[in-house]
C-alpha cells in the first residue's frame, strides 16, 4: 500500500477496499453469504450431541471465527466510510447493503452459538478442559452465561429480522440526520454568516467570549429541537425495542445484558455510580474555583469549559501528534511506536468537514486488520486531549492484536482504560515541561474538566438513560419528557454553583452513545476511577509497572476484570475502591487551589 497516497486530512481506506463499488467488497460479500450456508450444512444438530470431539469444536469455532472476520470486513468498511462522509448517498447505501448481508450472515450461523448453550453441562466442562479448546475458553464461558435468556432459533431468527427493519433502521435514521444537520451561524472573525457543522459550533464552547459561547450552543440545541419528531421517534422506538426484548427474554433488569457482557456486577456497578455521587462536591467546588478564575458573577453551563486567558495558547495537529507521542514514549517507547503507525500509515481521519460524524471514536476493526482513529480536530487544548484519548484506544487494540476475534476487544469495563490513561500520561507531560504558572493552571483546569466530565457527567448520562427507559416500559415519551429527566439529572451535579441555559433542555438528543450503546457510559466512570488507581500504581512503582500495562492490554478481552486486575492488586469488590480515585481528584483540586492562590498572592504585590 501507498501509504502517502491518502490527503492528509483525511484517512486512508484502500487496505480495506478502494471504494463502495470495489469488485472486492461485493466477492466478499458474496463469498461471505456462500461459506454461511455451507458451515450451516456442516454443523446444524451436530454441536449439541454428546459425540461431539474436541477436535470437531475446534475446528467448528475456527471456521466461525473466519466466517465471522470475513463478514465483517466489509460492515466495518462501510462504518468508516458512512463515518467519513454521512451525506453522500454511496456511503449511505453500501451502509444500507452491509447491514443486510450482515443480517444475512448472522440468521444463517445464529445455530451455532444456540447449540453451543445447549450443550449438556458435563460434556461442555470435560470439552473446556482440553487443551485444543484452551484459546477460546473464556469466550465460551461469557457464552454460556446468556443461556438462561436464551430463546428458540425460530424466535431468535425472527428478532434480527425484526432487528433490520425495527432498532436498527431508527439507529440508521438517527445518524443519517445527525450528519446531515447544517447550522446557520456568525462565526466569530468572519465577515458574514455562513453554514457550519455542529463540530464547529461545540469548538465555540472553548470559545472566549461568553457570548458566542452560548449563542454558538443555543443555535446547536434549538436545531436538535427543530428536529424533535424525528429525534423523539428514534428514542422511544429504541428504548420500547430494549423494554420489550427483555420482558421477552426475562432478564431481570433493564441493564442485565450489558451486565453480562462487560462481566460486571449490577452491586459493584450501583456502588461506584452512589460513591461517584457521593463525590459531586468535588465538582461543584471546581466549577466555584473556575468561576472566580473567569470573574464571573454566575456561571452558565456554557461556561464550563471557557479558556482561562493569559497563554491563549492554540495546538495544530502536527504540534498535538508530537505532544501525544513524546508522552507515549516516555512511559514506554513501545507505547509510542504503536501510537505512531496511525500517522504513517494514514489511519487517523483528522479535521472536521461537512457530512462527516462529530466527535471521536477509534474503531478496532479485527485482529490483523489495523485499527481507524476519526478526529475533529480544531486546535484547543481538549483536542489534543481527545488524540491522546483516542489514540490510546488505538494502541490498545494494536497490542491486542494477538488474540483471537472472540478475545481481542476489552471487556466493557476495560473499553477506556488504556484511552484515559493516555490522557493522564499527555497532561503529567504538559505539566512537566511546563513552567508558566498560567498554563499550569490551564492544565490542571483542563484536566479537571476531563475527569469530571468522564465520571461525574457520564454518571448523570448514565442516570439519564436509566430513568428514560424505565418511564418509556410506562408510556410514550414526549420531548419534554426526555427534556425534563435530563435537567434534573444535570441539576444534580451542578447544584446551585453552574445555571443551565433553557435551551439544554434538548442535551439529551445529541449524545450518540444512548442510540448506538446501551448503558455504555458507566463505562467511562469505571475506566477513569481505574486509571487513577494504575496512575497512582506506575507513580509508586515506575519501570516495574510499565511490562505488566503492556501485558494487560494485549491479553484484550480473553480473560474476566477481576483476573486481568490480579496482577495490580486492585479488588474491584473493595468498598474503598471507588473513592480512592476521587481522593486523588482532591489531590489534583487542592494543587490547582494552590497555584490559583499563589496567583491571586502575585497580582496583590
Amino acid at each position: 500500500m501507498n501509504t502517502c497516497a491518502a490527503p492528509p486530512s483525511q484517512w486512508d481506506l484502500s487496505s480495506l477496499y478502494f471504494g463502495p463499488e470495489d469488485p472486492a467488497l461485493s466477492a466478499d460479500l458474496a463469498r461471505a453469504a456462500a461459506e454461511a450456508r455451507t458451515f450451516r450444512n456442516d454443523y446444524r444438530g451436530r454441536i449439541a450431541v454428546p459425540e461431539l470431539s474436541a477436535e470437531d469444536f475446534a475446528s467448528a469455532l475456527q471456521s466461525y471465527e473466519a466466517l465471522q472476520r470475513l463478514g465483517l470486513r466489509p460492515f466495518l468498511y462501510a462504518q468508516l466510510l458512512f463515518a467519513a462522509d454521512g451525506e453522500s448517498e454511496a456511503p449511505k447505501a453500501l451502509l444500507s447493503r452491509v447491514r443486510e448481508a450482515w443480517s444475512d450472515l448472522s440468521e444463517e450461523t445464529l445455530f451455532f452459538e444456540l447449540e453451543i448453550l445447549r450443550i449438556d453441562p458435563d460434556d461442555f466442562a470435560v470439552l473446556l478442559a482440553n487443551p485444543l479448546l484452551l484459546p477460546y475458553g473464556h469466550y465460551l464461558r461469557r457464552l454460556r452465561a446468556q443461556a438462561p435468556y436464551t430463546l428458540s432459533e425460530e424466535v431468535e431468527q425472527a428478532l434480527q429480522r425484526k432487528d433490520l427493519s425495527g432498532r436498527e433502521a431508527f439507529v440508521q435514521l438517527y445518524e443519517e440526520l445527525e450528519a446531515s444537520l447544517r447550522y446557520d451561524f456568525h462565526f466569530p472573525g468572519e465577515s458574514a454568516p455562513r453554514e457550519g457543522t455542529g463540530e464547529e459550533l461545540l469548538a465555540l464552547l472553548y470559545h472566549g467570549d461568553g457570548a458566542v459561547r452560548e449563542e454558538a450552543f443555543t443555535v446547536f440545541l434549538q436545531r436538535h429541537g427543530d428536529n424533535a419528531l424525528v429525534l423523539g421517534s428514534c428514542f422511544n422506538n429504541i428504548l420500547l425495542d430494549h423494554g420489550k426484548e427483555v420482558e421477552l427474554r426475562r432478564y431481570p433488569d433493564l441493564m442485565t445484558p450489558t451486565h453480562l457482557e462487560s462481566e460486571t456486577e449490577p452491586e459493584m456497578v450501583e456502588h461506584m455510580m452512589a460513591v461517584t455521587e457521593a463525590n459531586y462536591g468535588l465538582a461543584r467546588e471546581f466549577f466555584a474555583l473556575k468561576k472566580r478564575l473567569l470573574g464571573l458573577e454566575r456561571m452558565k453551563n456554557t461556561d464550563l469549559y471557557a479558556p482561562l486567558g493569559g497563554s491563549g495558547r492554540s495546538f495544530s495537529y502536527p504540534e498535538a501528534k508530537e505532544l501525544v507521542l513524546a508522552a507515549f514514549g516516555e512511559f514506554s517507547p513501545a507505547l509510542a511506536e504503536e501510537g505512531a503507525a496511525f500517522f504513517e500509515e494514514g489511519r487517523i481521519d483528522p479535521f472536521p468537514r461537512p457530512g462527516k460524524s462529530g466527535g471521536a471514536f477509534c474503531m478496532g476493526m479485527l485482529p490483523g486488520l489495523a485499527p481507524r482513529i476519526l478526529l475533529n480536530h480544531t486546535g484547543n487544548l481538549r483536542d489534543v486531549s481527545t488524540l491522546a484519548h483516542e489514540l490510546g484506544h488505538g494502541v490498545h487494540f494494536a497490542l491486542s492484536r494477538g488474540q483471537n476475534l472472540f478475545h481481542y476487544q476489552a471487556p466493557l469495563p476495560f473499553a477506556e482504560t488504556a484511552s484515559v490513561f493516555g490522557e493522564m500520561l499527555l497532561t503529567r507531560h504538559l505539566l512537566a515541561k511546563e513552567s508558566d504558572p498560567q498554563f499550569r493552571i490551564e492544565l490542571l483546569c483542563a484536566k479537571l474538566e476531563d475527569i469530571i466530565a468522564t465520571t461525574f457527567r457520564q454518571n448523570v448520562l448514565t442516570r439519564f438513560e436509566i430513568a428514560a427507559h424505565r418511564l418509556r416500559g410506562e408510556r410514550l415519551l414526549s420531548a419534554d419528557d426526555y427534556g425534563r429527566l435530563w435537567w434534573e439529572e444535570n441539576g444534580r451535579l451542578f447544584g446551585d454553583e453552574v445555571e443551565m441555559i433553557e435551551p439544554y433542555r434538548w442535551g439529551w438528543s445529541y449524545i450518540s452513545h444512548f442510540i448506538h450503546a446501551r448503558f455504555y457510559c458507566y463505562s467511562y466512570v469505571f475506566g477513569e476511577l481505574l486509571v487513577l488507581a494504575l496512575y497512582q500504581k506506575y507513580l509508586e512503582e515506575g519501570e516495574a509497572f510499565v511490562p505488566r500495562y503492556l501485558e494487560l492490554l494485549s491479553r484484550g478481552g480473553s480473560a474476566p476484570p477481576a483476573e486481568l486486575l490480579a496482577p495490580f492488586g486492585i479488588d474491584l469488590a473493595d468498598p474503598g475502591f471507588w473513592q480512592k480515585g476521587y481522593d486523588f481528584v482532591r489531590g489534583l483540586l487542592e494543587e490547582l487551589r494552590v497555584l490559583v492562590e499563589e496567583r491571586v498572592s502575585t497580582l496583590r504585590r
